[in-house]
């Protein structure tokens, strides 16, 4: 499986890039008490730093925002889902554990404030391309809603979009029957090259003491000039 940019992406932002983890052998369960601990204490600790701070004073967060409106949407109406996500904890509405796979992307995307997806492989049909959605570009999300994602950046295999830094889809929606994973790590363009590989490679040691089996990393995206 071959993971691309469409060319229109760095052509607005010219430091654009995602980060991609395909993991094999993995066994999703239950999550383990370790996990749901330290998700619970995050979001807490969270909640207590937002009675001084509002969500858009994060670094991440307005980073993404700003981007948001570069591709031309609206991040008031449809935000970045690490957003969403600080906002429901600022409310106090904690994440609920779901499973392991689910619980480990939640924590990594609010420890560092950027979108994150993790997609059953199995569900995916030839090569994927991230690009920007048009008027056509909708699908069943996870919020249990039809999610239309125009000018919103999206994932696209041979059927058509399943995910976005907004929502995933349904479709390929990993489960407790998923042995391969593709983890997409949408981060700040502002975050240096070499600073991007050992977070990918951080996440992905995480997630395998977690669920055992094998990861390859890999950089998408802008490349510096030597």
């Amino acid at each position: 499986m071959i993971v691309k940019l469409d060319d229109s992406i760095v052509e607005i932002e010219p430091t654009f890039k995602i980060g991609i983890i395909h993991y094999t052998k993995i066994i999703v369960t239950s999550s383990p008490q370790m996990l749901k601990g330290r998700l619970q204490l995050f979001q807490e600790q969270l909640f207590f730093e937002l009675d001084d701070k509002v969500v858009t004073d994060f670094d991440g967060i307005k980073e993404w925002r700003a981007l948001w409106k570069k591709f031309g949407a609206d991040p008031n109406r449809y935000r970045p889902s690490m957003e969403a996500m600080y906002r429901r904890i600022a409310k106090q509405n904690y994440i609920t554990p779901m499973h392991s796979a689910v619980d480990v992307n939640n924590f990594f995307s609010l420890q560092y404030e950027i979108p994150m997806g993790i997609y059953d492989v199995a569900k995916i049909e030839g090569d994927v391309t991230l690009t920007i959605g048009n008027k056509e570009t909708v699908y069943n999300g996870l919020n249990g809603r039809e999610n239309k994602l125009h000018n919103i950046l999206t994932l696209q295999d041979d059927i058509g979009p399943f995910g976005s830094p907004f929502v995933d889809s349904v479709r390929t929606a990993v489960t407790e029957n998923t042995t391969e994973a593709l983890q997409v790590v949408f981060l700040r363009p502002s975050l240096e090259i070499e600073e991007s590989k050992k977070l990918l490679h951080s996440m992905a040691t995480m997630f395998t003491q977690i669920h055992g089996g094998e990861f390859d990393t890999s950089l998408i995206g802008y490349v510096p000039k030597k």
